[in-house]
């Protein structure tokens, strides 16, 4: 039986000294990640293995993995918030994770429990809850990300994939605050249609929808 993922199982391998914090009025979105990521490998044969909180830093992939030449990836957009009393608070954490797994299951991904990986994403903002900028307007965005690490070339059902959480101090999105922003509607290049991929938020893809 392929073992399923759970938060007691969850591992923590922290690092001995943080790295030096930049002001939050110099965030830049994207730019800055905190001290650690959590991460989760799952195999065909033994299913989810334990999930860890580690120090952020690069993964080790072979060339020949699925999601760089086939796209088997997908990923969410989170923020997490802390209150007047220090107090941290997720919006909605469990359509993101519905989401991450209908994506997961549109790419041929395993699925897991989402309650279960929001718990463990909920200590892995308490092991960093020094990096989430207090203040209106200032968040700390995760980036929940499912890929495939199948090792070969040829198009087939992954046998490994990975489930990461990385985490990066964020300020406004609009410096100047909310104002009116142009858009442009194109009527030529369609990025959802019938048997797509328009409700999952996969690689290739800007914004998903739900």
């Amino acid at each position: 039986m392929r073992a399923p993922l759970l938060r007691s199982g969850l591992k923590k391998s922290l690092v001995s000294v943080g790295k030096k914090k930049p002001h939050k009025t110099t965030l830049a979105f994207g730019n800055t990640f905190s001290d650690h990521m959590l991460d989760c490998n799952w195999t065909s044969s033994n299913g989810w293995g334990s999930p860890e909180i580690i120090p952020y830093g690069p993964l080790n992939l072979s060339p020949a993995v699925s999601c760089l030449h086939y796209g088997l990836q997908c990923f969410e957009g989170m923020k997490a918030y802390k209150g007047q009393k220090g107090e941290i608070r997720l919006f909605r954490p469990d359509m993101n994770m519905a989401r991450l797994n209908l994506s997961s299951k549109r790419l041929s991904l395993p699925t897991f429990d989402g309650g279960e990986y929001t718990e463990c994403i909920k200590e892995l903002l308490r092991t960093d809850k020094d990096w989430i900028p207090e203040g209106e307007g200032y968040s700390m965005y995760l980036r929940p990300t499912h890929i495939s690490t199948h090792p070969y070339l040829g198009v087939n059902s992954p046998e490994c994939s990975k489930l990461f959480t990385i985490m990066s101090p964020v300020g406004p999105y609009y410096k100047e605050g909310f104002a009116p922003v142009k858009l442009y509607a194109d009527s030529n290049n369609v990025r959802a249609w019938p048997g797509g991929v328009g409700g999952a938020k996969v690689g290739g893809k800007s914004i998903g929808c739900f």
